[in-house]
């Protein structure tokens, strides 16, 4: 069976310094808000090119916390739209309804998968405060366009950076494009915890210092409570992980990108359609390889018969979710058309030359 995503394999490359950081820090007896998580807070901003980083619980957490932050700055308020890609997974979404904030969805870009920003200034209106741009499987979409629309109208640019860490846009990694910027660690990204991880990255002190009082229960100082807050921390396990893993993030990011070229140059079967690679290759980090075809259904069962494991990334999109069915009579033919057609093919820096073979074999003959 080639594994969708061999987790074991990716974290045993690292396997000496991992078990001698989690030796060092379970011997150190501090366990929350120690060296370890200001190290990993350095070094994500460091390399993402940010002035400040925050560790927090998750990405789903990192991106409820700059909403609730410019809620509590009054830059927001509830009511107030946020554009969102109508094809994001529901974590977004919930980032904005957790806030009262008000989720107006933009169409993908049919090639892209990712929001398409000509049709993003048509759905602008008194009431819009930020555009959600969603950097999603692993490729960033920033142009200057983007930019002066955001500014035209005294927008924030907020990334749920979640999938493409990594990724770059003129020399400017994702993560530093926008006003803020939310990452997931989950153990199944480019850059993956044990465990549940996120965090936040921004230039702006004074929201950085409002996220990181309200992650901390709305305090700034023991006991000493400024704002209604929530329990959003990095522990030092979790830090001490990725902090393991991030020196080694380029390179990995630089396997996918191989494997990616090669999937896209030897498959060649009409029926799939395969992802655009971006012309400068540095946009790509490939957090998953989507194909797409009209009998997903089929050409799954037909991958599993192979012995290849897929995943659907994502069968429902947020607005035909039951959580969210007061927008079930909105209507997004491209984005309906992806769920029902996409199927992520295994990818991960760990993948073996015959592994790479089989897949494109399979991929051939359907």
């Amino acid at each position: 069976m080639i594994k969708f995503l061999d987790l074991q394999k990716v974290n045993l490359q690292h396997q000496e310094e991992i078990e001698n950081k989690l030796l060092s820090v379970f011997r150190s007896g501090w366990y929350l808000l120690g060296s370890e998580v200001k190290s990993f807070e350095t070094n994500l901003a460091s390399y993402i090119g940010s002035k400040y980083a925050l560790g927090v619980a998750n990405g789903l957490d990192a991106l409820r916390l700059i909403f609730r932050a410019y809620i509590e700055l009054g830059v927001m308020k509830a009511g107030d739209e946020v554009l969102v890609p109508a094809n994001t997974y529901i974590a977004s979404v919930l980032a904005l309804s957790d806030n009262g904030l008000v989720p107006v969805f933009v169409e993908p870009d049919a090639n892209t998968y990712n929001i398409d920003i000509s049709k993003i200034e048509e759905k602008i209106s008194p009431k819009t405060k930020a555009i959600l741009v969603v950097h999603l499987q692993g490729r960033i979409v920033f142009s200057e366009e983007l930019k002066n629309i955001a500014q035209k109208h005294q927008l924030k640019i907020v990334e749920d950076n979640a999938q493409a860490i990594g990724a770059e846009w003129s020399g400017i990694k994702s993560g530093n494009l926008g006003d803020a910027a939310g990452f997931s660690f989950y153990p199944g990204k480019n850059l993956g915890a044990l465990g549940d991880a996120g965090a936040v990255t921004t230039n702006d002190k004074e929201l950085f210092d409002t996220i990181r009082a309200i992650a901390n229960y709305g305090s700034n100082q023991k006991y000493v409570n400024i704002y209604k807050g929530l329990n959003s921390r990095l522990d030092e396990i979790q830090a001490a992980v990725l902090d393991v893993k991030l020196k080694y993030i380029g390179h990995e990011n630089g396997t996918r990108r191989k494997i990616a070229k090669r999937l896209i140059s030897e498959i060649n079967n009409p029926k799939i359609l395969l992802p655009e690679n971006p012309a400068d290759e540095n946009e790509h980090v490939w957090h998953v390889f989507v194909v797409r075809t009209e009998k997903r259904d089929e050409f799954q069962a037909y991958l599993t018969e192979k012995g290849i494991q897929t995943i659907i990334h994502y069968p429902i999109p947020p607005h035909k979710q039951e959580a969210y069915k007061e927008y079930s009579d909105l209507s997004f033919p491209i984005t309906e058309k992806m769920h029902d057609e996409v199927l992520s093919l295994p990818i991960s820096s760990v993948l073996e030359e015959e592994e790479i073979q089989a897949i494109i074999k399979a991929v051939n003959e359907f």
